[in-house]
């Protein structure tokens, strides 16, 4: 306080101002009208601040979440044919230009522009978007105890809607009431309701003269605290009295029907005739009729619908009514039954009641009833013939209209007071309810059950009982109290019960309700009256006869008379003063005549509901004592003891000490006044006969056990810390000091403590109006009586006068005490019992004394005194002494009662909480440190505790300023005690130095402590905690501080930066002790949960990836250096102590500080720091940015629900804790130690108040769209903002380091952290800041990148590239921005950028490879902005430098294009062979990728059997190798790059390195791979002579060994030259090589594919048909069955004849083709089938369009086919690149037939060894006389004539030349044969040589003859058309 007062604050007034200044309202005192709106409105109030708005945001905030990122199909993807890919992109459209990006601007400009836009649109309240504490965990957190209320039940509707019979004679009247089975009881009052028709209800109008609009309600309020399955609503029906038994008068009901009115017309006439009668005489008096019930179960079931079977009723539901399913009630665990029976929401119903059973005349009482009840289905006798009664049951509304209370009384709303009402029923719980009375009620219930007048003589049979409630005596006396049932009068002043026919001992089921006077007397007394009622009008005779009388006197020893009475009953009238006398009626008086001998004939029963009464003796004594004492009444006669002023001291001892004695139940219902009455004589000390009678003790005592035995009797009733809500209700709601001393009145008067106690409660609105009581009352009552209506709305907050009322003004000064100060005083010297009891429930004392102490100092005006000067010394020092006991006791007893001691401890931290509010705060500080020293003994098992208490020490409201903000570092003398020794020298950070410097400020020093005492505090428990290492204290001490900072972000007084500056240095040492704990953080890099797809290397081989491994790790190309490698803290990391959730929010608690700390003071403290520390920040950093990494909507769906399933167990130990077999504290501290949250998988859940979904709603698990939505918003708000604030740190950090002389070490670990926060999921806004500072950060340093920190490039690259494919615009212009700047600036330092090419290159084949969900679209809109920024780049334009970009923009765009068709083509073997062929030759220039790619293909081909195509992958992979070898040394033995391989293929001469841009060999991270070495190149090389042997390409291996042999023999190598030239031995065997298909796609479905041509090489012996089979079965697969046709033939497709909706394939098996030149060097069958370039296939046609016809129109078309590489090459198929068409007229095809025919007798003729079979059937073929076209048609037709084309002389002489040399053949092959045959064969000889002969001599003529023309010369035209080298018509396309 000195302190404070001695530095007063020199800042203007504003934000900082207040921060300075504690205010002068802490302490505030409301004083409150007490209506309920006004408590809603202050409710509503203090609630406000607890809770926390979540903003959203606008969309340019929302996270690209990469599963909204769509991978366009293939149908989707625009295409063309491969050439058109490079159109595709310059037809592309680019994103927006950055402006300003390819300015030069000044590194300072940059940095300050880049700071300005990072701070607009910031979150103000980072924690606003962070998951709020956890209730559990927020032990300040005082929920407000629920305002005392009127107990109130389920309440149910029910409307009574009409009651028709079959005849409608007379009357009906109804009444309703609940019934439970089970417990044997009635559980509320009657309702009564009257349905009949007016013509009905004027038949009784001479009796009912007046009626109430109260009495014609017809719908009633219900009320079930206890529901049950055993519940009835029971309905009884009566009708006016006549003469005949309950059988008769039902009769006429069972058998007769309106419908057969002609029939029975007469005896209903005389029916209704009897009827009018009956009314007229006897309709005051009613006889039972009938009597049904309802199932209540039936209606509240979960189904819904009774069952229709059901006897009793049916249900016809309201199509308009709401329906909820049935809630599970909370955890409640109940019986089958019970757990059915939710009474508070059920669909409406309305009943139609089928079934009334008759009333039975000798069975009518209440237990004949349960009987009748329990077995419902057999009735003795059903009134079939009754109409229904329709009731509708309905949950009841929470505030219904024109409502009445049990007492009549208007409920609001009531608009209009002529409306039918709907009652309150009061209910008669079946159980305890503890409820303390808040309105007023003094309501008496009376039942008489039965008479018996067997022994009474004369004419006594019709029997009615009339009840009256007397005020004396006289007859005039009785007051009209008794309620009327219905269409009467509202109050009445008797009422008859229902008589039953004839029967001389009736039993009763009447109620008689009455409203009793709240000052009852000994002259009060119920009268019951008997008569006999003569049912037959007869001459001479009473309508009714008196024949008995019995009375209760309602007073006994000042005591309301209750319970079951058997009274006498007396012949004659009472004689005068009979109600006096108390035991009048128990004694047998002289001159009275009395039924049966004085015997009990009468029995009834009282009950009363009454606010007024105890009806406890225990409670009615101390009452009535106190009583006494204030009216200063002696003598008092109490029972038989005489109270005088020599024994009242004792004996109000004596009753104080017997209040343990009363009933809880009791003691709770006036528990409001037995509190005041005993703090009244607390503070106003008795004056007994002149001595001051010091009753302190007593009171505290009797308080301390009333208050713990209420405690221990309702556990269930209490709030997390352990604080009892009925009391914590009085303390808060209605406790005030008593301002006024009760007076000593003049005249002591005999009053009945009755009186006092209506004076002494608290009392409602709802009070009775009494103005019909014919008796006046006295003043006391009269000030009770209020005209108001009852305020009964919503939950029925009674609304409590204020004390000042209670008290008359003084007479005279009497001694006054201060209940604070005395309590304080009784509770330091208490012992044994008492002691203990008031340590059980200390906080009760607690909050009453600084209520006490709050109350006093208004009442006393002294809020505004100096805070020394408020309370003496004595009493500030019991306050110390009992706080220094309380903590002894919490360090001492923890082991033994743990649940005591957390009470304690929390209970003593709210009162010190409240004194900084009201005493020294410097005192409190003395006490918190007094609090600390006393559990600093034994802190590991204390931690928790000391946790909880600093905790709420924190909550107030005031904290900050407690800490003085403002002050600096160097006070003059200390404003606060600095924590105990011990836990200063323990400090991890207790600093040595002893300068005051920014050092100071950022160090948990002495001098820190010492001026921030608070904060010191808790961040020294949490330093303490950190290094012990114990999970469940570090989350509580984690919690607290997060709690903290939650409240100063919602905290309206800190909005302002500058404030919050100022806040925030309260918690600088938080920063080092975070970087000191950094090792026991959660790994969140190797979390499952947070695991990411930001490094390439980490794909999930088995996850549903339509690209295998092997693929993808080909995609991914050589492995990209992992960037968390360098991060140094890794490998210290053995294993994290704190669970995800504990480090996450330690994370954002650090988060917090570097937000809203002073930038310019974080500035100077990082340079001060070390290269080490700088690097631990760094690391720390890098941690930030995955822990807050944005999860998506799909990881928050599957943490709801992976919590959801983990939470049983926990509810199953909650549902113990709330049904009491642990107690509830204990349980929660449990769960908060033990538990953790669904952050990380190798934990078990936390109830997390976000992720326990059924702890916010039992009958709902998962969230709605909608708060998924919102929670995914503000998670994603949360990622950005915490990447933002590491940002804004990594500025911070250039900034400082930029001078020192670590700069290089520190600037790549900044950009090690950007390029983590680049890769998780981040927003767009966030994205945006991030490239913006890496840009600067290149500008700035660009020789870090492309000199020393080479393997971040590779990581930058990868990184912009990803965010090139982003979906969103703003992500790609930025990161489109920042790649093209990468590449300017590379090209800059070297006039190249080829390593930022290659880096680019090999980043697009990983990104592509790896991501699931890549969008070629986005990124070519990328490629293209690249492209623009190219030309719009003035300063470069002259240099080769746009070119480069152009060239490799296209490149990514192929690559592009065919990684993406990649993934659709797996299932199509040919066509992901091409691509991957086109995507290796797009990395051209980068050799260890095509390497990749080129063994990717071998591995392929090699599956799918294809050993030669696999042998040409390896051999161009070898030859990729040598050919940089070559660049790298020039060896003499190695090959010289790749012509030493063209033997082997003419292909291999595309891998020659010749371009511009080609990396040389020695630069960084080129040819890096394990194959670009001498022992690489042998492996390949020998790996393809491997695939050439399995592929019987011997020959090819020979080539290999060739360029094997010379590096073998310079290494000396000589046992793997044995090896070689052994293979070489074993080679060469016999083989079959490939067959050949053409194969033509048409149609736009193949898309690339359409109307191109292939060569297809198929495994050797392939059939056309299993080719076709194949390639149409997987493209109807693809396209679907309809779709894909064959086209049959081969020849030429006219496109404009196909269906454009159709795909076709062209199948055609081709032949290799050689021209003649060439078969000179192709010798062998190996030459023939090797290095094949050209291949044919022939085509039939004739002119006409048929494919076949007679020879001489039978031409043929040979196509010959070239393709773009020669067979076998590294792939399956190759493009036709040129074709060629050669047409045959039909002489040239028959000469091309007979010298097949000549060259297949030839070969069967010279077989070796021979075969006859083959060579007879060749000779059958050629000389058989069946042989259609035979050699001899042919002759025939084009022979026989000479041509008269002179153009075909040469084809006709060539034919003829033919023919001599087929005969001579066949000659020759009959002559072969005939040395073959046996003798069984010569027949057959004969034959063939007969048809030879034939044949011959057939063709002679024609072979013979020559053409003249031929031998001589040919005229020049002709010679002209002849001079092509072929003589046939050619066409040749390209």
């Amino acid at each position: 306080e000195e302190y404070v007062s001695s530095h007063a604050p020199g800042v203007e007034p504003g934000p900082l101002r207040q921060l300075m200044e504690f205010p002068q309202d802490d302490l505030e005192l409301l004083q409150l009208e007490k209506e309920w709106d006004l408590y809603r409105i202050v409710l509503r109030l203090v609630h406000v601040l607890l809770l926390k708005k979540t903003q959203s945001h606008p969309p340019s905030r929302l996270i690209q979440d990469d599963a909204k990122r769509r991978s366009v199909s293939l149908d989707e993807t625009p295409r063309g044919s491969w050439a058109s890919s490079i159109f595709d992109l310059k037809n592309s459209s680019p994103d927006a230009l950055l402006p300003s990006v390819l300015e030069r601007t000044d590194p300072e400009d940059m940095d300050r522009h880049n700071t300005e836009a990072r701070q607009q649109g910031r979150h103000s309240d980072l924690l606003g978007l962070y998951p709020p504490p956890d209730e559990d965990e927020a032990v300040e957190r005082c929920s407000l105890p629920e305002a005392p209320k009127e107990h109130c039940g389920q309440r149910i509707l029910v409307k009574c809607l009409s009651l028709k019979f079959e005849i409608e004679i007379e009357p009906i009247f109804g009444s309703l009431a609940l019934y439970d089975v089970k417990e044997k009881k009635k559980i509320s009052e009657n309702f009564y309701f009257d349905l009949n028709s007016d013509q009905m209800k004027g038949m009784l109008k001479p009796h009912t003269p007046q009626v109430a609009i109260s009495t014609l309600a017809r719908s009633a309020i219900f009320s079930i605290t206890y529901p049950s399955a055993d519940i009835f609503l029971v309905i009884k029906l009566e009708k006016v009295l006549q003469q005949g038994d309950i059988g008769e008068c039902s009769e006429p009901y069972m058998v007769m029907k309106e419908s057969d009115s002609s029939k029975n017309k007469e005896k209903l006439e005389k029916l209704r005739l009897q009827a009018e009668q009956s009314c007229s005489r006897l309709g005051r008096f009613r006889m039972p009729f009938a009597w049904t019930a309802i199932h209540l179960f039936n209606i509240f079931s979960s189904a819904g619908g009774l069952d229709r079977s059901d006897p009793d009723s049916d249900s016809e539901r309201k199509s308009h009514g709401t329906w909820n399913e049935k809630k599970k009630k909370g955890f409640e665990r109940m019986s089958v039954g019970d757990e059915m029976c939710n009474f508070a929401t059920f669909r409406p119903a309305t009943l139609t009641v089928t079934n009334f059973f008759k009333q039975e005349g000798d069975r009518l009482s209440d237990e004949d009833l349960y009987k009748f009840l329990a077995d419902m289905r057999r009735p003795s006798s059903v009134l079939r013939r009754l109409r229904p009664l329709k009731i509708d049951i309905s949950p009841a509304p929470d505030s219904p209209h024109y409502c009445l209370s049990p007492e009549l009384l208007h409920v609001k709303p009531y608009p209009d007071p002529r409306v039918r009402p709907t009652k309150e029923v009061l209910e008669f719980p079946a159980r305890y309810v503890y409820t303390p009375h808040t309105n007023y009620r003094n309501l008496l219930y009376v039942y008489p059950q039965s008479v018996n007048f067997n022994s009474r003589q004369g004419s006594v049979r019709n029997i009615a009982v009339k009840v009256q409630f007397m005020a004396g005596e006289d007859p005039s006396q009785a007051l009209p109290v008794i309620f009327g049932k219905s269409s009467c009068a509202e109050f009445l002043t008797e009422t008859y019960t229902p008589v039953i026919y004839h029967n001389k001992s009736p039993e009763f089921y009447e109620e008689t309700k009455m409203k009793i006077p709240a000052n009852l007397t000994d002259n009060h007394h119920l009268l019951f009256t008997f008569y006999h009622i003569s049912c037959q009008p007869k001459q001479n005779t009473l309508l009714e006869t008196p024949v008995g009388y019995t009375w209760i006197p309602l007073m006994q020893h000042g005591r309301l008379r209750t319970g079951s009475f058997s009274l006498p009953v007396s012949v004659e009238k009472p004689p005068p003063s009979y109600s006096l006398g108390i035991y009048s009626w128990q004694v047998q008086l002289p001159g009275m005549k009395w039924v049966d001998n004085h015997k009990g004939v009468f029995n009834v029963e009282v009950i009363a509901a009454s606010s007024v009464h105890t009806q406890d003796p225990h409670l009615d004594k101390f009452f009535t004592l106190v009583y006494v004492l204030e009216e200063y009444s002696f003598p008092f006669r109490l029972k038989d003891v005489i109270i005088t002023e020599a024994n009242m001291e004792g004996e109000l001892k004596a009753s104080m000490a017997a209040l343990k004695g009363a009933l809880l139940d009791t003691c709770i219902r006036f528990l409001h006044q037995l509190l005041n009455k005993l703090i009244q004589l607390i503070v106003y000390p008795p004056v007994i006969a002149g001595q001051i009678v010091n009753l302190g003790r007593p009171a505290f005592e009797a308080m301390a056990l009333l208050v713990n035995q209420i405690h221990k009797n309702l556990e269930g009733n209490q709030d997390l810390h352990g604080r009892n809500n009925l009391l914590a209700s009085y303390i808060h709601y209605c406790f005030r000091l008593p301002t006024a001393e009760p007076t000593m009145p003049p005249a002591a008067t005999g009053r009945p403590s009755s009186l006092f106690l209506s004076r002494s409660k608290s009392i409602s609105n709802s009070n009775p109006d009494l103005a019909t009581t014919p008796v006046s009352p006295d003043e006391e009552v009269q000030r009770i009586i209020g005209n108001k209506a009852s305020d009964l709305s919503c939950n029925r907050m009674s609304a409590f006068l204020d004390s000042v009322a209670l008290f008359s003004v003084p007479a005279r000064q009497l001694t006054k005490k201060l209940l604070h100060e005395e309590l304080a005083l009784q509770w330091v010297v208490s012992t044994s019992t008492v002691r203990e009891a008031s340590l059980q429930q200390a906080w009760f004392f607690f909050q009453l004394m600084t209520k006490s102490m709050a109350h006093h100092l208004f009442l006393t005006s002294k809020l505004e005194t100096p805070r020394r000067q408020r309370f003496p010394d004595r009493f500030v020092d019991d306050i110390a002494a009992l706080v220094c006991a309380v903590s002894a006791d919490i360090a001492s007893r923890y082991h033994k009662d743990v649940e005591l001691v957390e009470r304690l401890n929390s209970s003593l931290a709210f009162f010190l909480n409240d004194l900084l509010s009201l005493l020294d705060r410097g005192f409190v500080f003395n006490l918190i440190r007094t609090y600390h020293k006393q559990t600093a003994q034994n802190p590991s098992s204390l931690n928790a505790l000391r946790i909880d208490f600093t905790r709420i020490i924190c909550s107030h409201e005031h904290y900050v300023i407690l800490n003085l903000p403002c002050s600096t570092l160097s006070p003059p003398a200390s404003p606060s005690p600095s924590t105990s020794s011990t836990t200063s020298q323990s400090s991890a950070f207790s600093s040595l130095l002893q300068d005051q410097g920014v050092a100071a400020m950022f160090d948990l020093s002495f001098p820190f402590r010492q001026q921030h005492f608070l904060s010191g505090l808790l961040l020294t428990e949490l330093s303490l905690i950190l290094d012990l290492e114990g999970e469940g204290w570090v989350l509580g001490a984690i919690s607290a501080i997060h709690s903290l900072l939650c409240s100063h972000d919602a905290d309206p007084r800190y909005k302002d930066p500058q404030v919050k500056a100022h806040i925030a240095q309260l918690y600088l040492p938080l920063i080092p002790i975070v970087l000191e704990s950094l090792h026991q953080l959660h790994d969140f890099y190797s979390s499952p949960a947070w695991a990411r797809h930001a490094h390439v290397d980490n794909t999930d081989p088995d996850s549903n990836s339509t690209i295998s491994q092997s693929v993808a790790m080909a995609i991914a190309g050589s492995p990209l250096p992992h960037s968390l490698c360098v991060c140094l803290h890794q490998a210290g990391r053995q294993s994290s102590s704190l669970s995800a959730e504990c480090s996450r929010t330690l994370l954002v608690c650090f988060l917090w500080v570097m937000k809203n700390a002073d930038a310019a003071l974080l500035e100077r403290w990082v340079s001060n720091l070390s290269v080490l520390q700088i690097t631990r920040l760094l690391d720390l950093l890098h941690l930030c940015v995955s822990c807050f990494e944005y999860k998506g909507k799909k990881t928050l769906q599957r943490i709801n629900s992976l919590t959801f399933k983990k939470s049983q167990d926990m509810k199953a130990r909650l549902e113990e804790a709330i049904l009491g077999t642990i107690g509830a504290r204990q349980e929660m501290v449990r769960r908060c130690r033990a538990e953790r949250s669904p952050y990380g998988s190798q934990e078990s859940v936390r109830w997390r108040k976000n992720v326990t979904l059924w702890r916010q709603n039992a009958d709902r698990v998962d969230k709605s769209k909608a708060d998924m939505e919102q929670e995914s918003v503000v998670d994603g708000n949360l990622a950005t903002e915490a990447s933002l604030i590491v940002l804004d740190t990594l500025e911070i950090i250039v900034k400082t380091v930029v001078a020192s002389e670590s700069k290089e070490s520190v600037l790549g670990g900044v950009l090690r952290v950007l390029l983590h926060s680049m890769a998780g999921n981040q927003s767009a806004l966030f994205l945006q800041h991030c490239f913006t500072t890496q840009r600067a950060l290149v500008f700035k340093f660009p020789e870090m990148l492309f000199e020393e920190e080479t393997e971040l490039c590779a990581d930058l690259c990868l990184r912009l590239l990803r965010h090139c494919g982003s979906s969103v615009a703003s992500a790609r212009s930025h990161a489109s921005a920042s790649l093209y700047l990468l590449m300017r600036q590379n090209f800059e330092i070297g006039n190249n950028f080829a390593r930022v090419k290659m880096q680019v290159t090999m980043s697009l084949s990983s990104l592509v490879g790896t991501s699931q969900n890549f969008n070629e679209d986005h990124l070519r809109r990328s490629l293209k902005t690249i492209l623009m920024y190219a030309e719009e780049d003035v300063d470069l334009r002259d240099t080769p430098f746009p070119d480069q970009v152009k060239d490799l923009v296209f490149n990514l765009h192929m690559i592009l294009t065919d990684t993406v068709k990649m993934k659709e083509h797996q299932q199509d073997p040919e066509m992901l062979i091409d691509l991957m062929y086109r995507i290796a030759k797009g990395y051209q220039n980068s050799p260890d990728l095509r390497l990749t790619w080129l063994q990717n293909m071998a591995g392929k081909h090699s599956e799918r059997g294809n050993h030669a195509e696999a042998a040409h992958c390896l051999v161009h992979s070898a030859a990729l190798v040598a050919e940089y070898l070559n660049m790298l040394e020039d060896c003499r033995y190695l090959p010289i790059g790749c012509v030493t391989f063209q033997n082997i293929s003419s292909n291999i001469l595309e891998e020659s390195a010749v371009s511009d841009d080609v990396l040389s060999p020695e630069e960084e991270g080129i040819c890096a791979g394990k194959y670009f070495s001498e022992s690489g190149l042998v492996g390949l090389l020998e790996q393809a002579a491997a695939s050439f042997n399995m592929g019987a390409m011997y020959e090819a291996i020979n080539e290999v060994y060739k360029i094997l042999l010379p590096i073998h023999e310079a290494n000396k190598d000589f046992k793997k030259l044995a090896t070689v030239h052994g293979k070489l031995q074993e080679a060469f065997n016999k083989r079959m090589f490939g067959t050949y298909f053409r194969v033509g796609f048409y149609g736009s479905h193949f898309g690339d594919l359409e109307e191109q041509e292939f060569v297809y090489k198929e495994p050797s012996i392939t059939k056309l048909a299993e080719i076709s089979h194949r390639l149409e079965e997987f493209y109807s697969t693809r396209f679907g069955d309809d779709v894909v046709e064959i086209i049959k033939d081969s020849s030429p497709v006219d496109r404009n004849k196909l269906d454009p909706n159709k795909a076709y394939l062209q199948i055609t098996y081709v032949e290799p083709y050689f021209d003649t030149y060439e078969l000179k060097e192709r010798i062998t069958y190996f030459d023939k089938n090797y290095n094949l370039r050209t291949f044919m296939y022939c085509t039939p046609f004739t002119l006409d369009g048929r494919a076949h016809g007679d020879l001489h129109e039978q031409y043929k078309r040979k196509t010959i086919l070239t393709t773009s590489h020669a067979f076998p090459y590294i792939k399956t198929r190759i493009n036709v690149i040129h074709k060629e068409e050669i047409i045959l007229v039909p002489i040239e095809v028959a000469i091309e037939d007979m010298q097949k025919k000549t060259q297949e007798l030839a070969f069967a003729t010279n077989q070796d060894p021979a075969d006859s079979k083959m060579l007879q059937m060749v000779l059958q073929g050629c000389v058989g006389t069946t042989v259609n076209q035979g050699p001899l048609e042919v002759a025939q037709v084009f022979l026989s004539d000479i041509p008269d084309d002179p153009k075909l002389y040469r084809h006709h002489n060539k034919l003829r030349l033919c023919f001599k040399d087929f005969t001579k053949r066949c000659e020759d092959a009959l002559k072969r044969n005939k040395t073959l045959i046996g003798p069984d064969q010569r027949e057959y000889q004969r034959e063939l040589e007969r048809n030879y002969n034939k044949l011959k001599e057939a063709l002679s003529p024609l072979i013979n003859r020559k053409i003249p023309q031929l031998y001589r010369p040919l005229p020049a035209q002709s010679t002209q058309l002849n001079s092509g080298s072929r003589s046939s018509f050619r066409r040749v396309d390209c």
